[in-house]
């Protein structure tokens, strides 16, 4: 199998592949400037809270330096950025290369890579930790624990993650046809911080903290944040 690449886009036809992957990589593909002029100034644009548990969630990933921090679902790469200024060894990695090409252009000095944070190309416990702020609503539920089983793979012993995803009903779900005045084939999987954690916790991940605010300025929905760690 080749490797997943900024010059080699597809993704890999593996047991993990799913009709979802397409779907996401095609639409972020489609929105990629919008959303990274909309989205760029992190932590400028951020809630304190959001910030402090980020703050939170380094300090404990440095320490398993050097070992990286893998921002999962990058995007523009603001908060792979803001982890580097905070000290911690990190790079990113998404599945729309569009998206990667612009967070390296717009960070050139940190590493940004197309991949699925639900087959990730890395050794077993190699990262000092793992943050995905809004990026597993885009995986199924049927996809969900074997995702964060996957991150319990290539977590060193005692490495923390943080996750952050808006909040909602189990069986809620948002398809999207139009973001940014380009047509796109988005879901987005609203989910409870319960069914997460229990997600985490049948992945093996032991959760640590967790903290749910009310939707501020634009935001319609409440936002979770959920912290957890590989047992040492």
């Amino acid at each position: 199998m080749r490797p997943v690449t900024a010059e080699n886009p597809e993704i890999p036809s593996t047991p993990e592949h799913a009709d979802f992957l397409e779907a996401t990589r095609a639409s972020y593909d489609a929105i990629a400037p919008a959303y990274t002029d909309h989205f760029s100034d992190w932590p400028a644009d951020s809630h304190p809270l959001d910030r402090s548990l980020v703050t939170a969630f380094a300090e404990l990933a440095r320490e398993h330096a050097p070992a990286p921090v893998a921002d999962l679902g990058s995007g523009p790469g603001s908060v792979t950025a803001h982890l580097h200024a905070l000290g911690n060894p990190v790079f990113g990695v998404d599945l729309s290369p569009r998206m990667v090409t612009l967070a390296r252009r717009a960070h050139p000095e940190l590493r940004f890579h197309v991949g699925s944070m639900t087959s990730l190309d890395l050794p077993d416990e190699t990262l000092g930790g793992i943050i995905a702020l809004y990026s597993i609503i885009h995986v199924p539920d049927d996809h969900l624990t074997s995702t964060l089983v996957e991150f319990h793979r290539v977590l060193k012993p005692g490495a923390p993650v943080l996750l952050a995803f808006q909040t909602g009903d189990t069986a809620d779900r948002l398809h999207m046809t139009e973001r940014f005045g380009q047509k796109i084939a988005l879901d987005y999987h609203w989910r409870t911080p319960d069914t997460v954690a229990d997600a985490l916790t049948k992945a093996g991940l032991q959760l640590q903290a967790r903290l749910q605010r009310e939707p501020q300025y634009e935001e319609k929905r409440p936002r979770a944040f959920l912290l957890a760690q590989r047992a040492a």
